[in-house]
C-alpha cells in the first residue's frame, strides 16, 4: 500500500505507509490502524497498520532466519551494503527532511540536520564493520593460547522515539547490522513514515530480506513480544525512564542484553567568567533545538550571581526573537509540540514556577497560532525544587536559577535521578576540568550546547540509561565475547 503525500509536503518520492517484514510490505494490521497527523495542523496525513503480537512474532522469526547468512558475510561485505544505504540517505536527504518536518513537526532546517546526523551513523558503522577484532593471549602455561572472539549478539529489537525519527533508528540499526546482527525496529506511533522510508532505502541498498524489519502497532500489545521473545537476544530503547524500567523488567525474564537511552534533566552551568556571547548561543542551542523536545536539551540553567541579571535580560531577548511556525515553513525556528499532552506539561511547569515566585521574562503562553504551538519561554528567579527543575519539561521552557558558588551549583546539578548530559560555560581551565569531573553525567559539553555526533559515545549514567551509542564503542553493544582455550597452540611438546 502506498499513500501519496507529495502535494501536501512537497515530497519527491511516494511515501510508504506500511510495515516492512522479511522484504515485504505488510498491508494489513491484525489489530486495526494508527493515524499519523501533522502536529502543525492536526490533519491526518497517513493511516498505518497496527500489527498484532502474532505479526510481530513473524517479524522476529524472519530476522532469526536471516541471521545465519548475514552474520557469515565478511565485515567488508556488510560495509559495502551499509555504505550504499548511507549514500541513498544522502541522495534522498530533502525528501526525508520534509517527511520528518511533516510528521514530527520540527523546523525544516533542523530536519535536514537530523538526516545528515542519521546518515553519519550508517557511514561510521559501515567502516567499523571491517574493524571488529579479537585478541590472542598467552595462557599461564607455556603450551597454550587464549583466543578471544567477537561475535554478533543475534536477533535484536529496537524501540525508538518520535523526536528524532531518523537518527534514533540509524544509531541502533547501523551498528547492529555492521556487527552481523539482524533487527526488528518499532518506531514511535507518531512518526512511522520516516522509519518506512529508511527501510525502503536500506532494501534498495542491498540489505537482504529479514535483516532489517520495521513493525508498527500499539505499544501495550506488541511491546512485550519485542522484549520477551526467546529468539531476541538484545533490546535497544530510547525513551522515558519510566518506560525503560518497564522494558528492562520484561527483558529480565529471558536475561536479554539491553541498551537504554532514557530521560534527562540536563543542567547548564554558566559561571561569571564565561564568554557571554558564547554562553548565550550555547544555551539557546541546547534548549530550543527541536522546540525543547530533546533528551539532552538544557532543562535547568544555573547562572552565577555576578552576571545573572544581564544574562537573563539578553537570553529573554533572544528567545523572543525566535519565529514560531510549522516545520515546513522555511523561516520557522520553533515548531509545534508533538501533542496536547506536551502542551499541558509545559503549562503545568510554568504555573508551578510562577506560583512559587518565578517570573516570566518572555513567552509563557500558547502562541497566537493556537493548536500545539507554544511561545519560547524564559523564566527568571526559579528556585531549586520547582517542578521545572525536577522533571524533564520536553518543551520550549528555559528556567534560570541564580547561584553563588561552584560547590553550591555542582550540588544542585547532581541532585537528580538523571545523569545524561550537562553543560558548562567558563573560561577557567582549572574549573573546566574540576567541574566536568564532578558532574554526574555521561556527557559534558564545555562552552558548547551541541554535543551530538557519530564519533562520540552517547549515553548516560544513573537512571538515564545503560550502554553507549555511536563511536568505536557503539558496535560493542551488538557483539558478544567468546573465549577459546587452545592447548598446545604453540607446538610446544607436552610433558611425558
Amino acid at each position: 500500500m502506498h499513500q501519496t503525500l507529495d502535494d501536501h509536503a512537497g515530497l519527491s518520492r511516494q511515501i510508504r505507509t506500511t510495515p516492512y517484514v522479511n522484504g515485504l510490505w505488510v498491508d494489513v494490521g491484525e489489530s486495526g490502524t494508527i493515524d499519523v497527523d501533522d502536529p502543525a495542523t492536526g490533519e491526518i496525513v497517513a493511516t498505518v497498520p497496527a500489527m498484532s503480537r502474532a505479526q510481530v512474532r513473524d517479524a522476529i522469526e524472519a530476522a532469526h532466519r536471516a541471521l545465519p547468512a548475514w552474520r557469515s558475510r565478511s565485515g567488508k561485505d556488510r560495509c559495502t551494503v551499509l555504505r550504499a544505504w548511507a549514500e541513498l540517505v544522502a541522495a534522498n536527504a530533502e525528501h526525508l527532511a520534509r517527511l520528518i518536518a511533516l510528521e514530527e513537526g520540527k523546523p525544516l532546517a533542523e530536519a535536514r540536520g537530523e538526516v545528515a546526523y542519521a546518515g553519519s551513523f550508517i557511514e561510521w558503522f559501515a567502516e567499523e564493520a571491517k574493524r571488529v577484532s579479537g585478541e590472542v593471549l598467552m595462557t599461564p602455561q607455556a603450551s597454550g593460547r587464549i583466543v578471544v572472539l567477537k561475535e554478533p549478539v543475534g536477533v535484536c529489537t529496537a524501540i525508538t522515539p518520535w523526536n528524532f525519527p531518523a537518527a534514533m533508528i540509524t544509531r541502533k540499526a547501523a551498528p547492529a547490522l555492521a556487527a552481523g546482527c539482524t533487527m526488528v525496529v518499532k518506531p514511535a506511533e507518531q512518526t512511522p513514515l520516516t522509519a518506512f522510508a529508511l527501510a525502503e532505502l536500506a532494501a534498495e541498498a542491498g540489505v537482504p530480506p529479514g535483516v532489517l524489519n520495521v513493525v508498527t502497532g500499539h505499544p501495550e500489545e506488541i511491546g512485550p513480544e519485542l522484549t520477551t521473545h526467546e529468539l531476541v537476544r538484545k533490546i535497544s530503547f530510547t525513551g522515558s525512564t519510566q518506560v525503560g524500567r518497564l522494558l528492562l523488567a520484561q527483558a529480565a525474564g529471558t536475561v536479554k542484553r539491553a541498551s537504554m537511552e532514557l530521560g534527562g534533566n540536563a543542567p547548564i552551568l554558566v559561571f561569571d567568567d564565561a564568554d557571554i556571547d558564547t554562553a548565550l548561543s550555547g544555551v539557546m542551542a541546547a534548549k530550543f533545538r527541536n522546540s525543547g523536545e530533546s533528551c539532552i536539551g538544557g532543562n535547568r540553567v544555573y547562572v552565577q550571581a555576578g552576571i545573572y541579571d544581564a544574562f537573563a535580560a539578553a537570553l529573554a531577548e533572544r528567545a523572543a526573537s525566535l519565529i514560531v511556525g510549522p516545520g515546513l515553513e522555511t523561516d520557522s525556528h520553533i515548531g509545534p509540540l508533538i501533542d496536547q499532552a506536551a502542551i499541558a506539561k509545559v503549562e503545568a511547569h510554568i504555573a508551578d514556577a510562577t506560583a512559587g515566585g518565578a517570573s516570566v521574562l518572555s513567552g509563557g503562553t500558547v502562541d497566537p497560532r493556537g493548536g500545539r504551538f507554544f511561545t519560547p519561554t524564559v523564566l527568571g528567579n526559579v528556585l531549586p525544587g520547582m517542578l521545572v527543575t525536577r522533571e524533564e519539561t520536553f518543551g520550549p521552557v528555559l528556567p534560570l536559577i541564580r547561584f553563588e558558588s561552584e560547590a553550591e551549583v555542582v550540588a544542585w546539578a547532581n541532585d537528580s535521578e538523571y545523569g545524561l548530559a550537562a553543560y558548562v560555560f567558563t573560561r577557567d581551565a582549572e574549573r573546566t576540568w574540576r567541574v566536568a569531573g564532578a558532574l554526574e553525567a555521561g556527557m559534558v559539553g564545555i562552552n558548547t550546547g551541541l554535543i551530538s555526533n557519530e564519533i562520540a559515545p552517547f549515553g548516560g549514567i544513573k537512571q538515564s540509561g545503560l550502554g553507549r551509542e555511536g563511536s568505536v564503542h557503539g558496535i560493542d553493544e551488538y557483539l558478544e565475547l567468546k573465549y577459546v582455550a587452545w592447548e598446545n597452540a604453540r607446538g610446544v611438546p607436552l610433558p611425558e
